[in-house]
């Protein structure tokens, strides 16, 4: 008979690790494997630690220290979905996001995740943890982390096109590497009562939101430009974290022609990014080089730059391992 996972009969606290046991046919005490929902991932992923821990896994794939294939991407057509398996080899830690992405949920998130973590050693299982929130988070570290490198020191208004959870994680990351004195934020739906949240400014449109803007983020569902280089200022420096299919475009032709683009991963960005795509001789190469200091980044103060994120296998694995180990610390 094959071996059915049976959840175990216990009370459980809010956010407390669910745990599941597999019948094995053997003397020994059932297998338990803890599983960690999204309110416990919360109580234990911190931005301020995530930042540096995403900084040296994007180091380390670029130096080629972590085995990481292209991400397959299963279309779910008649659901306008698709559904995303990411494995990676990180050293210390091994995993795999599987993850989906419905860009027309409405009143839920677009992205649902799960994450696996094994013990590279044995290949044993550790853990499995909900990966929407580590998702929404360390895409906006990985921003971060360009945003430190590639942005002018003296960046001092922040402008953001689209109001959803990316574009309160990205407000978070980057206030902890740029002080602003101005944030701005447009979306043709909901910017009014994101700007009230967080107390900022709502902009008439995306035109106004951008000009005289030092760093920007797009953070949309769009499949064409909302981002156009005539409004983009010298010196400017732009994290892109939509249109993630070989067909989308956040970026105009005018920007990509006028700016230098640097990416999380060349060979995902080359298959999956429309806008990388566009690029063409103006994609520099991997922000983790530039990291790791083995690619120049920004040249001059009128240089307009570019992180063109896609999200990759590492920056996951490396956040569930840091959500482990803080687990582990406190005797979870």
């Amino acid at each position: 008979m094959r071996p059915q996972w049976t959840p175990v009969q216990r009370s459980l606290a809010p956010g407390a690790a669910r745990r599941y046991s597999l019948p094995i046919p053997c003397p020994e005490p059932l297998v338990t494997l803890p599983f960690l929902d999204e309110s416990r991932v919360a109580a234990l992923l911190r931005l301020n630690e995530l930042i540096p821990a995403i900084r040296g896994a994007l180091t380390a794939l670029s130096a080629g220290k972590i085995v990481q294939p292209v991400r397959s991407v299963v279309p779910v057509a008649d659901h306008a979905g698709f559904f995303g398996v990411m494995p990676a080899y990180a050293g210390s830690a091994l995993g795999a996001k599987l993850v989906t992405f419905y860009p027309a949920n409405a009143g839920m998130p677009t992205h649902h995740a799960i994450i696996a973590l094994f013990r590279p050693e044995t290949g044993e299982p550790l853990a499995l943890m909900d990966g929407r929130l580590i998702t929404e988070l360390r895409t906006a570290a990985a921003s971060a982390v360009a945003t430190d490198l590639l942005a002018r020191a003296d960046a001092s208004v922040l402008a953001i096109l689209g109001a959803g959870v990316q574009a309160g994680s990205h407000l978070a990351a980057l206030r902890l590497v740029r002080r602003f004195r101005e944030v701005r934020v447009w979306s043709p739906r909901s910017a009014g009562a994101f700007a009230a949240a967080h107390g900022i400014t709502a902009a008439e449109s995306a035109e106004a939101a951008v000009r005289g803007a030092d760093v920007i983020v797009t953070a949309t569902s769009a499949k064409t430009p909302v981002l156009f280089g005539d409004w983009v200022t010298p010196g400017a420096h732009v994290n892109a974290v939509g249109a993630t299919r070989p067909d989308w475009r956040e970026l105009d032709d005018a920007l990509l022609g006028r700016a230098r683009v640097w990416v999380d991963s060349r060979d995902a960005a080359l298959v999956e990014s429309g806008d990388a795509i566009a690029a063409g001789p103006r994609l520099m190469g991997e922000i983790g080089a530039v990291a790791g200091g083995t690619l120049r980044g920004r040249l001059t103060a009128d240089d307009v730059t570019i992180f063109k994120s896609l999200g990759v296998a590492v920056e996951d694995v490396v956040s569930a391992e840091l959500v482990w180990r803080r687990l582990a610390a406190l005797g979870g």
